[in-house]
């Protein structure tokens, strides 16, 4: 969520900064050994960048949020192994040196952000706006609640992140595409072949014969890969799902009517709203005279026009008390009846006039509309209660020693025995097993263990909780010649046709290049269909395979090339004409491609910054506390230069 929140407030070139860049202090660092390892430091100092301090905790902290935000987006369990095989520890401390780099040029060019500032920042950003679009208050309030931050606390991060832009600004701020690699992107990009083109269909490779025993072992022998059985495993799984713990016939009115009373404030009662228009004046005294005038007679939308304000301008919004961001502003609107006019109103942006439109009063949900929904949310929450108590109790029986059929047996569950599958989930039938609990997940995991292997709880994506062992193993093998017998002949036979075909199409080829008419050559193999296009394209053409739109821009104007049908036959074309269209800076297509090298462009700039900044700084990592953090070794460490 916070990264959520973060990404919305801060422009493209700001995201650079916290993601692209990351590859390239990576390898800027040659991480595990750069700089000195620590020595003589608080076992807690993880690394130093000039004088910030990255701590144990910090980073900890910040590699378990990345965590957790990567399983929400697999919808799966993530292992700590598998995480450090993706690299996430090294991204984790790349992005923690990257913001302590920026932090520091940052006050050393002496930048600084007005509260006013980051207060517009906040109220831009999408992820605290309510359902009418505007800030919400309440939204924020709970947001900052759920991940655990206080107000001070988020504004101060935010205050960092917009510094950290401002650095970025100044460095790729005025960064352009060079006019003549935008030429000859166009040029590459938009040219626009017209072609004639043929099938010459299987068919034409001629009469195959049988092959030879010599030769149908000698083709089984080079592709040994492609004749494999596949391994099977025995497994013992077990699964706690909380959907198969609802009960909502044990949830009382009682318990309802508790819950209704707990939460009806924030999801039952649709507060007060008012639709609002507000007029900012330069000063108290402009606002006044303004007031005196409406007091005197003149309407509040004659107002507007003299002052040739749009409704844009001057509409709030239909809001509720708290969706307004100044409280000044809120306590006069809903103090006023009905078409009301507040007196002067002094704000942090100017003296305003606040009218009220349309009141929407309160309204409640009553108890008996919600009722079912409820009981059934209760029924839910306890059965999720239910389910982590089950795990918790197999996962001490585990612990303990315990077989998973002796740890599901304690807690009145059983397992089940699946005798065969295969790494797709596929018996030995090739039918899909049904009933695996998270299969891919699962079955990715038990691949990567062995029998008798101490095996990881996976979370699954409803909530619930598999476990597994590998009972026994059957090993992939190669299966015998005369068992895919008819297999291998089918491939060979295939292998054979698209060397016949490719050799003839190149011998037509040659013709043509050499004289022969296109259309006589289409006759003479059949009277092939010709078939024209004129919208060939390097990134792709509705008329023309992928790979045929290759082979026409790897040969010259008015030449003739083949390439392989994916239907099994040979595509001979010519190429007729090319077009380059004039360069158009407007053009969608092209500023998309444009926009694209350009971050090519930023990316290195930024990244030639960040590393001149870091030998100025100077880096110390203490790879001991990394290794420990992540509970592993760190990589190798060793001191670097």
């Amino acid at each position: 969520m916070m990264n959520r929140m973060r990404a919305a407030s801060q422009s493209w070139m700001g995201r650079a900064v916290m993601a692209i860049v990351l590859g390239f202090i990576i390898i800027s660092f040659g991480f595990w050994g750069i700089g000195d390892i620590f020595t003589g430091f608080n076992a807690n100092e993880l690394a130093k960048i000039g004088s910030v301090r990255i701590s144990v905790d910090t980073f900890r902290n910040a590699y378990q949020a990345e965590l957790q935000r990567m399983e929400q987006k697999a919808k799966r369990g993530i292992t700590n192994d598998e995480a450090r095989r993706m690299g996430l520890d090294r991204q984790v401390l790349a992005r923690l040196l990257t913001e302590a780099v920026l932090d520091q040029q940052s006050q050393k060019m002496g930048l600084a952000i007005g509260d006013a500032d980051i207060a517009k920042s906040i109220f831009r950003d999408d992820s605290f706006k309510g359902a009418n679009g505007q800030f919400d208050k309440f939204r924020f309030a709970a947001l900052m609640r759920d991940n655990g931050l206080t107000e001070a606390g988020y504004v101060k991060e935010q205050r960092n992140v917009l510094l950290r832009q401002d650095v970025s600004d100044a460095v790729i701020g005025g960064v352009e595409v060079p006019q003549a690699l935008s030429e000859a992107i166009n040029r590459y990009q938009l040219e626009t072949r017209a072609i004639d083109f043929f099938e010459l269909p299987p068919a034409a490779a001629g009469e195959i014969p049988k092959p030879s025993d010599a030769e149908l072992q000698k083709y089984y022998q080079d592709r040994k890969d492609f004749y494999q059985a596949n391994e099977f495993r025995k497994l013992v799984t077990l699964a706690v799902i909380p959907a198969s713990l609802v009960k909502p016939d044990a949830v009382t009115d009682a318990d309802v009517q508790k819950r209704y009373d707990e939460t009806k404030a924030i999801r039952f009662i649709v507060p007060e709203k008012r639709a609002l228009q507000q007029i900012v004046f330069p000063d108290e005294a402009a606002a006044t005279a303004a007031k005196a005038k409406l007091d005197g007679g003149e309407t509040f939308e004659a107002l507007i026009a003299e002052r040739k304000l749009s409704d844009k301008d001057v509409d709030l919004g239909t809001v509720t008390k708290g969706q307004l961001a100044e409280k000044s502003v809120s306590d006069a609107a809903f103090a006023l009846p009905e078409g009301g006019v507040s007196a002067p109103v002094k704000t942090q942006f100017g003296s305003v006039l606040v009218h009220v439109g349309k009141i929407l009063p309160q309204t409640q949900q009553p108890l008996m509309e919600v009722s079912a929904q409820l009981k059934d949310e209760i029924a839910i929450i306890r059965a999720k209660a239910e389910a982590t108590k089950l795990r918790d109790k197999i996962e001490e029986q585990r612990s303990a020693g315990k077989t998973l059929t002796e740890a599901a047996a304690t807690v009145g569950t059983q397992t089940r025995v699946i005798d065969a599958v295969d790494a797709q989930g596929h018996d030995k039938a090739d039918k899909p097993v049904e009933g695996i609990v998270d299969g891919p997940t699962l079955l990715k995991a038990a691949f990567a263990s062995d029998v008798g292997a101490d095996t990881d709880m996976i979370s699954t994506a409803n909530g619930g909780y598999a476990w597994y062992e590998v009972a026994s193993i059957e090993p992939s093998r190669l299966l015998p010649l005369a068992d895919v017998r008819a297999k291998v002949e089918a491939g060979w036979r295939k292998d054979e046709t698209a060397k016949r075909l490719a050799a003839k199409s190149e011998e037509l080829v040659k013709a043509i290049n050499g004289g022969k008419a296109f259309a006589a050559v289409a006759a003479e193999q059949g009277n092939l269909k010709i078939q024209h296009s004129a919208d060939v394209r390097r990134g792709g053409s509705p008329s023309v395979p992928s790979n045929v739109v290759a082979a026409v821009f790897g040969i010259g104007l008015h030449k003739t090339g083949s390439s392989a049908d994916p239907a099994g036959g040979r595509i001979l074309f010519q190429v007729l004409d090319a077009v380059v269209p004039p360069m158009d800076a407007n053009n969608p297509e092209f500023k998309k491609i444009i926009e694209q090298v350009k971050g090519g462009y930023l990316d290195d700039a930024l990244a030639q910054y960040l590393a001149r900044l870091e030998q100025n700084f100077g880096i110390k990592i203490n790879a001991q506390a990394l290794a420990a953090a992540i509970g592993g070794d760190a990589g190798g460490g060793g001191n670097g230069s």
